[in-house]
């Protein structure tokens, strides 16, 4: 890892730009190079770079007017990353990309018009159990929201270790919840034994959980609930 040095033009850094990362550390910024996954996640992520690769394409393609439209919209959106002060913002490109990202996400991936950021609502999400169905585990989840209209899609990213094991957020996976109106989801980790490396009675289950508006298919902050599930 290299530290960042503060110059004229950059001072600090957060993200990621084609394979460097810069992250924070005891109120010091570096930047590392994004290793190539050898994880069970690696699927996913090649998964997410296409996505994420035909996703600026598609910026490219709109005409700088089209472009400034989004602008505006993005200055009312709190960043998904540090610094949580309310005072740092968004540029219209990273709008675009997050709803061409959401969008693609629920299955509908197409590049999206500039919509006005709406608040998300409040949301509380339990794990309540899981069980193995041909290989494949089934896991039961609560969701407690207000959305009368159906508006939001919870996004999962999940992560199966041992029970007391900690977190380890590199390993997340997406999944995307189904189930019915009354906040009954469940979200299904196919051949779970080989996704996780582990093949056990119970599991602790780490989980960032967001929620998709799947009218602009922006996304709210995440969050982290972890449980312990027995088969």
């Amino acid at each position: 890892m290299a530290q960042l040095r503060p110059g004229l033009l950059l001072s600090d850094a957060f993200g990621s730009a084609g394979d460097i990362t810069a992250y924070h550390r005891g109120g010091k910024c570096f930047l590392r190079k994004r290793i190539a996954p050898g994880s069970p996640s690696a699927g996913t992520q090649a998964s997410t770079s296409s996505v994420h690769r035909r996703a600026l394409q598609a910026w490219r393609s709109l005409s700088h007017e089209e472009q400034l439209q989004w602008e505006p919209y993005a200055r009312l959106v709190e960043p998904h990353r540090p610094p949580f002060d309310h005072l740092a913002y968004i540029s219209g490109n990273n709008l675009f990309i997050s709803a061409y990202h959401g969008f693609a996400t629920l299955g509908d991936e197409h590049v999206p018009v500039p919509a006005p950021f709406e608040p998300f609502p409040s949301y509380l999400v339990k794990i309540q159990g899981a069980s193995a169905v041909d290989g494949d585990l089934v896991i039961r989840l609560q969701l407690e929201v207000d959305d009368p209209e159906g508006r939001y899609r919870l996004l999962c990213k999940l992560y199966l270790t041992r029970p007391g094991a900690g977190r380890n957020p590199g390993m997340l996976r997406n999944y995307l919840a189904v189930g019915s109106a009354d906040g009954q989801l469940s979200v299904t980790i196919p051949d779970y034994v080989s996704v996780s490396g582990l093949d056990l009675p119970a599991y602790q289950v780490h989980g960032r959980f967001i929620l998709l508006d799947t009218k602009t298919g922006y996304r709210s902050q995440y969050l982290a609930v972890s449980g312990i599930v027995e088969l």
